[in-house]
């Protein structure tokens, strides 16, 4: 791809206010397309609430939670975890973007739309999880409790492109753990609740990504600095969940989400279709962000492998020990 138009790439020429000027008709095109492939879906219809009973508590015939009355395998639940975690914070994220993108126009019926749909996820996911018993509901609140007491604020905060550029790499980021946490539960229920999650994940992801291509039509210098930052530096917004660490180890063994997902399957794909490094035209500045993004996946996927090496020799011993 070729960028024809003059280089108004430098700061001084686009501030956040201009960019969110200029891409406006862009948002409204693809808020409009969004509302027509969107399907609403009610969180209740996911749930398996004969499944359920009452906890401990204000109830006589509470049961306690035990680990056993779950159908989902361990690795499905550290993930389920995670990824309600993450959606939790949903108050910090809708705060962030809305003073990022504002509250009026097509930014703010997108920033308003997109709060709806994410509200969902959030739902149908504890809900499911406590009608399941899927989880150890005292810990679960626990932990939600200390998540969102911190609150949550972005690395991006600081550029409306870099928020744009962030969002639809970690839109994707989402939909992946989400489809591969539901094939690995162990639960067809569980599965198909998260695939519908998954369908949402990817429009959203689908929106960011083409109001991103736009962006690198109009100030294509600042682009490519913020898809370098973003790439180099992304970080999901789980990570200051109690624990992350040591959850995001074992999901990454358990191929919920790991390197080699991470470069195939989120990275590779935005970048693929932006074309990114196909684009011309560029100023100094974003020549040298291009090579070093360039640089930069080169060295993630020589990381990757090493990681498949290590998770095939794992596996290979396990299955010596299970012979």
């Amino acid at each position: 791809m070729t960028i024809t138009s003059p280089h108004p790439g430098s700061p001084s020429v686009w501030t956040d206010a201009r960019l969110l000027y200029a891409l406006e008709e862009v948002v409204e095109k693809e808020l409009n397309r969004h509302l027509k492939i969107a399907k609403d879906w009610m969180p209740h219809e996911y749930v398996p609430w004969s499944d359920g009973r009452n906890f401990p508590g204000f109830f006589e015939d509470g049961v306690a939670w035990e680990k056993e009355q779950s159908k989902v395998t361990e690795i499905g639940r550290i993930a389920l975890v995670v990824n309600l975690l993450t959606e939790d914070n949903l108050p910090s994220y809708h705060h962030e973007i809305a003073s990022l993108f504002g509250r009026d126009g097509a930014w703010g019926t997108w920033v308003h739309r997109w709060t709806a749909e994410e509200g969902r996820h959030g739902i149908v996911m504890r809900d499911y999880l406590l009608a399941s018993r899927a989880v150890d509901p005292d810990k679960l609140e626990q932990f939600r409790m200390a998540h969102m007491s911190e609150g949550f604020e972005s690395d991006n905060r600081h550029s409306m492109l870099h928020s744009v550029a962030y969002v639809a790499f970690q839109e994707l980021a989402t939909r992946i753990s989400h489809r591969n946490t539901g094939h690995q539960s162990g639960d067809p229920v569980c599965d198909r609740m998260l695939a519908r999650i998954a369908t949402d994940e990817n429009l959203h992801m689908v929106f960011y990504r083409n109001l991103l291509k736009a962006a690198f039509e109009i100030a294509p210098d600042l682009t490519m600095q913020a898809v370098r930052d973003v790439v180099v530096n992304f970080r999901m917004p789980g990570h200051g969940i109690p624990g992350f660490e040591r959850a995001a180890a074992q999901m990454a063994i358990g191929e919920v989400y790991n390197l080699r997902i991470h470069h195939d399957d989120v990275l590779q794909p935005v970048l693929r279709f932006l074309k990114i490094m196909e684009i011309d035209g560029l100023g100094p500045e974003g020549r040298q962000a291009q090579e070093e993004l360039g640089l930069f996946m080169g060295g993630l996927d020589s990381e990757a492998s090493k990681f498949d090496e290590k998770l095939a020799a794992r596996k290979a011993r396990m299955a010596a020990r299970g012979a």
